[in-house]
């Protein structure tokens, strides 16, 4: 009986945990919290996409056709840019500092396909700016071609 009763106090435990700790409308669509969907919407926008970025900044995606960085997207590297797009003018896209961003991708990382560019910075620049050898938006090239926009 004491067993019985033990079962049934952490059966009944269980239930009240779960009513105290699980979200209303969880599971309603799967492994999820149905009114999730209201709260992304309630947040504002924040990304404007390729399309928008390439109205304005043709120049750019035509420098990264057929480079290692064609199918990036412009706000990996420059943040969210929706205010950018409504006004240029007021909120200016921030330029990315390749000491910093480039490594963060291309830093040498086990964990990363071996097909993967990847550089020990040090030893493949010493000091020097990724930016300085390199197009941002077309990495393959170098040398007279970096110095070109």
């Amino acid at each position: 009986m004491r067993v019985a009763g033990l079962f049934l106090a952490g059966v009944v435990c269980f239930v009240v945990l779960q009513a105290l700790l699980i979200p209303e409308g969880f599971g309603r669509y799967g492994h999820y919290r149905a009114g999730a969907l209201d709260d992304a919407r309630a947040r504002p926008v924040s990304f404007a996409g390729r399309a928008k970025c390439v109205e304005c900044h043709a120049d750019a995606a035509e420098a990264a056709k057929g480079g290692g960085h064609a199918a990036v997207r412009c706000e990996a590297c420059h943040g969210p840019l929706a205010a950018h797009a409504l006004d240029p003018t007021q909120h200016k896209a921030v330029k990315p500092d390749p000491a910093v961003l480039c490594v963060r991708c291309h830093q040498s990382n086990v964990a990363r396909p071996a097909s993967f560019p990847q550089k020990d910075r040090a030893e493949h620049a010493g000091n020097e700016l990724c930016t300085s050898c390199h197009v941002a938006h077309h990495p393959g090239m170098g040398g007279e071609e970096a110095k070109t926009p």
